[in-house]
């Protein structure tokens, strides 16, 4: 037995979130009755969504260069959604999120676990993320990052940071906090010029161009988790 909420996003129907908003609002039913939040139900049951059956699609994995100017969402009413950019039949959603002015490595999926197991804090999967600032970086800065950085919502984890150029550093963070990495830079007194993920585990974004995906190869999708 499992949460039906859990079924749904396994079955690549909508992430878990949206998953429970549709049971909260009455919408999904079990061989034919109404469910609640936390009920649950076996994979052989008849699930359907306002009326409509559950389908089962085959489980896949993108890596996409998310530009800069678009929201990681599905769908928005004012602004460019990553949604423009992946055309594929199944209907994926993203693994976390990037803001809507940093780009990089964002990862799609229809499989609710292998999502959760990315996003799960206990994983302490690393991700990579090249800085650039609008004044030089000073090594004082640096090991602050490396002590952590006193946020409104508490310290955070110490960081692994490298200089790449006098205004340009390498920063890697387990912590999946909204806007982190630019709330770190700004308690420290920079302003972001730009921010790029590169890196999410061993998986490295590579020469992929902005604005394009590929399939993840099972040696790959072991990289995150290496």
């Amino acid at each position: 037995m499992h949460r039906v909420q859990k079924l749904l996003c396994n079955a690549g129907h909508c992430s878990r979130r949206k998953a429970e908003e549709l049971i909260s609002q009455g919408k999904v039913q079990v061989n034919g009755k109404v469910i609640h939040l936390g009920d649950s139900a076996e994979e052989t049951d008849t699930i359907t969504i306002d009326g409509k059956p559950l389908r089962r699609e085959r489980k896949v994995y993108l890596m996409f260069h998310k530009p800069i100017r678009c929201v990681t969402a599905l769908e928005d009413k004012e602004y460019k959604t990553i949604m423009e950019y992946i055309k594929v039949k199944e209907r994926v959603f993203p693994v976390g999120r990037l803001d809507y002015m940093t780009a990089g490595l964002l990862l799609l999926t229809n499989d609710g676990d292998f999502a959760n197991e990315i996003m799960h804090p206990s994983h302490e999967i690393n991700k990579s993320y090249v800085v650039e600032t609008f004044r030089p970086i000073k090594i004082e800065t640096l090991h602050q990052l490396q002590r952590g950085v006193l946020l409104d919502d508490g310290r955070t984890k110490p960081a692994h940071v490298g200089l790449l150029t006098p205004t340009i550093l390498e920063m890697s963070i387990h912590e999946g906090k909204n806007r982190i990495v630019r709330r770190m830079m700004e308690a420290l007194g920079h302003r972001v010029r730009s921010l790029t993920r590169v890196r999410v585990g061993k998986l490295l974004l590579g020469n992929l161009r902005a604005g394009k995906f590929k399939y993840l190869t099972e040696v790959e999708k072991r990289l995150i988790f290496s």
